[in-house]
């Protein structure tokens, strides 16, 4: 079993991937899935939290950055234990900055000139990670990449990543994730034919 494999088995396993094809659920965005994510339940599991540390340090590993960031406040628990175990320093991105003080949009020490991975749990549209991104450019700071637990991995979002010239890279992804479960008996192969078909369907409003 592969690391992406690993991971979409744990997203399952611990529930933090709902699948129910036949009671589409609604997200903010008005689009009708046959999936919800909330990879914030991962934080509290230590087994499964630790593999996705390892997994994801592995990865940030081989981009050789100076700086790990978060984004508010999902991935922000995700970039402090990856920035310990490689013993970089960290920052995190706010949805939208402080009204305020000193007014941020990134907390921590911000060092222009170096370079960072951005660490989001979910990646589905692409919309709040590009925006996350594009907040720590202007703080003259390079995004090798963008990172994420899971993506939907919309074909639509890899055209919005391209267009703005930023890599991303994901631990697993919705069609590994199917399979497993189709694997796991959780679909069955009218189900798992529904979903991919969904997932490459999907326009965003």
């Amino acid at each position: 079993m592969n690391t992406a494999e690993a991971v979409a088995k744990i997203l399952l396993q611990e529930k933090a991937v709902f699948l129910r094809p036949e009671e589409p659920f609604t997200w903010t965005s008005g689009i009708k899935s046959p999936v919800y994510c909330d990879n914030r339940l991962l934080i509290s599991t230590v087994e499964s939290r630790e593999f996705i540390i390892d997994a994801f340090a592995e990865a940030v590993s081989a981009l050789k950055v100076d700086v790990i960031a978060g984004t508010a406040t999902a991935g922000i628990p995700w970039a402090a234990w990856i920035a310990q175990k490689l013993r970089l320093p960290m920052i995190y991105v706010r949805s939208s900055s402080k009204d305020h003080g000193r007014q941020n949009a990134i907390e921590g020490q911000a060092m222009p000139g170096k370079t960072t991975v951005l660490i989001e749990d979910l990646i589905s549209t692409g919309k709040s990670s590009i925006a996350a991104a594009k907040k720590v450019e202007e703080a003259g700071m390079r995004v090798k990449s963008i990172m994420s637990i899971f993506t939907y991995d919309f074909p639509q979002a890899q055209n919005i990543f391209q267009a703005q010239g930023l890599n991303y890279h994901s631990l697993s992804n919705f069609e590994v994730l199917a399979k497993v479960a189709y694997d796991n008996k959780m679909l069955d192969e009218q189900a798992l034919n529904q979903v991919l078909q969904w997932r490459k369907s999907v326009v965003f409003p």
